[in-house]
Order: structure tokens, then C-alpha cells, then sequence
């Protein structure tokens, strides 16, 4: 891998684009009352609260945000949950992550949902890489990137050095 990176999107960008997905999530959602925000761990829980805090700036939809835990070097063996109990019933759930290559981590992601009665599940995701070889397809997409495989994208969503590299 290279240690060359390019700025692929810069603090502004990301803004733009975490707006846009809000304004997108809202007219595909504007009969709900409320939506559950789920992140995976690490990037994708910033983002879902990033996602659900201008969600509600821009619409009289109340968010949830909650964690799913996870280990992605090895979501094979490892045990899937949220960061609390709460009732999902009838609810919509967007399930968030930073970048979608695969669909490994995301279909890992839904165990803790598969046996409850929600009304709806939809994915958000900052950068769709599109190297699919899970049946994921995102709802939701910030920037859509045609990479090697070789490439690796990096996300840094720190509240001083909002960044998405490629390298």
C-alpha cells in the first residue's frame, strides 16, 4: 500500500454531503415520526450522530443514535450488539458506516435486528466503494468512488480534522 494520500473530501465537503443524506433521509422518510439511528463502531457511529443531528435541524423528525459494536478484523467470531436495550418495534432503523467496499462489516451489522419486528431497515454510508461481494447496497451515499483494491480509503471524522483519504 502506498503511503501517498490524496484528500478525497475536506471538512466542507463532508458537511455538504452529511446535509444532502439528511435532506435525502427526510423525503424518503417524512411520514415517520421518528428513525433510529444505528452506527457501527468507530466512523459510522459519528456519522449516524452526525446524520441524525442535521436530520433534526431540518425536520420535525426526532433521531435515536445508537452503537452496534463490533469487531471488524473478525466479525465472524465476534459478538454483535447495541449499545442499549431499546424497544424497536415498528421502528425505521438506518444502519450507518463510513465506507462500504465489500458489504461484510454491514451484513454483520444487522444480526442484532434480524429477530425483532422493525418497520423498515435502510443504509447510510459516507464513501460507496462498490467492490461488492455481500448483498449491500447502500440508500444513503455521500461521495460514490471507484477504487483499485488495492486502494484504502481513510475517514477521519474528529471534530477538528473532518477527512476522507485515499491511498
Amino acid at each position: 500500500m502506498s503511503s501517498d494520500k490524496t484528500l478525497v473530501l475536506d471538512q466542507n465537503k463532508i458537511k455538504q454531503k452529511i446535509t444532502r443524506m439528511a435532506f435525502e433521509i427526510y423525503e424518503r422518510n417524512a411520514a415517520e415520526d421518528n428513525i433510529v439511528f444505528a452506527g457501527i463502531t468507530g466512523m459510522g457511529h459519528l456519522l449516524a450522530g452526525f446524520l441524525a443531528e442535521s436530520l433534526e435541524k431540518i425536520s420535525p423528525i426526532q433521531t435515536k443514535v445508537l452503537e452496534i459494536n463490533l469487531d471488524k478484523k473478525d466479525v465472524y467470531r465476534g459478538e454483535v450488539m447495541l449499545s442499549e436495550k431499546i424497544d424497536l418495534t415498528n421502528r425505521c432503523i438506518i444502519i450507518v458506516d463510513d465506507v462500504l467496499n465489500t458489504g461484510k462489516t454491514l451484513v454483520y451489522a444487522l444480526k442484532p435486528f434480524l429477530d425483532l419486528p422493525i418497520k423498515k431497515m435502510e443504509v447510510a454510508v459516507l464513501v460507496n466503494r462498490s467492490h461488492k461481494l455481500f448483498p449491500v447496497t447502500p440508500d444513503y451515499t455521500g461521495l460514490e468512488l471507484a477504487t483499485t483494491l488495492n486502494d484504502h480509503i481513510t475517514v477521519d471524522l474528529s471534530p477538528k480534522n473532518k477527512t476522507v483519504h485515499l491511498h
